[in-house]
């Protein structure tokens, strides 16, 4: 009964994010003043970019999510991938001596300035218990041997961690399947971008989660191994559709990222979208919200590049509508 206002509520606002005829609008302009007047007229929010947009937009979704939740705790599993975007964002920036704060993100759990004083003075121990020891490993790796791709990994493997763990106490039964899947696919995507580039266990070992569903020995082993012998082995694998996921990954590595993404919103529009109970409309309304962030995203980047409308509506990802 907590949720019944909320759910009502999201319906309602459901009915105003993008629908495939304003997707084919979209995808018609040629020129970013035009999409933007366009998006403003839709009231989509404010500003005379598309990053100002998208930004206002990102703002007022939180204001009125906060205004109908009854528990916006139900959202922490986000705002901890937050947290590690600006984590690895501050380290690389404090190390390099680059600006880095008009890349950090917001909502987060941990203040950004505090992250700031923790990097700059090597004190981890004030960040939370299960990022501290994650976080000084990565400032270790990347002061010793420059490899920010190493140094993420171990940052990664932290948040994962977390939400696996965070996801076993929750209510939802979408964050807890979508927890999983999102980990799972994490693990396969690290293991294929490493048996393509040759990299050792040892980076495998820093990097990738235990789950159901795969045998993380076996993964790291088959990944050594090279491409090949990673696929045999992902392609016995049946959960989370992985053995469509392989065949596209083989045919068009872009494709395995788009059949990712599509399956997460297809779980979404599963669990959330008809869902007359409980938080799942809330979670499903923040889902579709970023779905179209990220349309537009791709349709912005396209124009820029002036790329042909075909080329870019194929890269377009399943809407939450």
């Amino acid at each position: 009964m907590e949720y019944e206002f909320s759910i009502g509520s999201v319906r309602a606002k459901e009915k105003k994010l993008l629908s495939s005829s304003d997707i084919d609008q979209m995808l018609a302009f040629r020129s970013e003043k035009e999409l933007v007047r366009f998006l403003k007229d839709k009231g989509f929010g404010d500003g005379e970019s598309i990053d100002a947009l998208l930004t206002s937009n990102t703002d007022n979704m939180w204001k009125y999510i906060k205004s109908i939740a009854p528990d916006m705790g139900l959202f922490e599993p986000f705002w901890v991938q937050n947290d590690i975007h600006n984590l690895k964002t501050i380290l690389k920036g404090v190390m390099s001596d680059r600006d880095y704060a008009p890349l950090l993100i917001f909502p987060c759990t941990i203040d950004t300035q505090t992250m700031v004083r923790t990097v700059e003075n090597r004190r981890f121990d004030k960040l939370p218990e299960w990022l501290g020891s994650a976080a000084d490993t990565a400032y270790g790796l990347l002061a010793e041997t420059k490899d920010a791709r190493l140094s993420d990994a171990v940052i990664d493997k932290a948040v994962m961690q977390k939400l696996l763990t965070e996801s076993k106490k929750s209510k939802s039964v979408f964050l807890r399947q979508y927890i999983k899947r999102l980990v799972f696919y994490a693990d396969i995507k690290i293991a294929l971008r490493a048996a393509k580039t040759g990299s050792t266990e040892n980076y495998l070992e820093q990097a990738l989660c235990e789950i159901d569903g795969l045998d993380r020995k076996k993964l790291m082993t088959s990944a050594s191994a090279g491409t090949e012998t990673l696929i045999k082995y992902l392609e016995k694998i049946d959960l989370y559709d992985c053995k469509k996921a392989v065949a596209l990954y083989k045919k068009f590595p872009s494709e395995f990222e788009k059949f990712v993404d599509n399956g997460t919103m297809t779980l979404t529009r599963e669990l959330c979208r008809f869902s007359c109970s409980g938080p799942e409309p809330l979670l499903g309304y923040y889902m579709g919200c970023e779905c179209e962030r990220k349309i537009i995203n791709m349709i912005a980047g396209g124009i820029k590049t002036q790329t042909p409308p075909d080329k870019i509506r194929e890269r377009l990802r399943v809407t939450y509508g």
